[in-house]
């Protein structure tokens, strides 16, 4: 994982040349300002919506896990759509798709845990008998 960090500016930076060799130099330009543009502008919108699903918890309404990992992912589609490169840009491309987005996500998070609902004993009816005192009251 390490060395694929360090590795990654070279490997962005190889994409970008290619790009620039197959199209022209205008292209690759061209490409990395429209992704940053692009970029700006979702991290722009996801962080209005971010603040609507928080002014929204305030007000009472329960904010879901997946709604959260869904602004999460969103806000980090922006985020790797500013980074020039064409390998963060496919990162970026494969985390504002839905159905994959929740599939990674399910992959990665483990099972979800069951909210508490306490069992009721339907079966027994028995009334329990007896006296008390409150120790307050001394």
């Amino acid at each position: 994982m390490r060395l694929l960090l360090l590795l990654l500016p070279w490997l962005e930076l190889f994409t970008l040349i290619q790009l620039g060799i197959e199209t022209s130099a205008l292209t690759a330009l061209g490409w990395v300002f429209l992704t940053l543009f692009v970029g700006l502008a979702l991290l722009q919108r996801q962080g209005r919506d971010m603040f609507a699903h928080l002014r929204q918890a305030q007000d009472g309404r329960v904010l879901g896990p997946q709604l959260l990992l869904d602004d999460m992912a969103i806000g980090l589609a922006g985020l790797l759509l500013v980074i020039p490169g064409l390998i963060t840009d496919c990162a970026a491309l494969l985390a504002l798709l839905g159905p994959l987005r929740r599939r990674l996500s399910r992959a990665l998070s483990g099972p979800q845990p069951q909210p508490y609902a306490p069992g009721r004993d339907s079966g027994s009816r028995e009334t329990i008998e007896g006296s008390y005192r409150r120790l307050d009251d001394d």
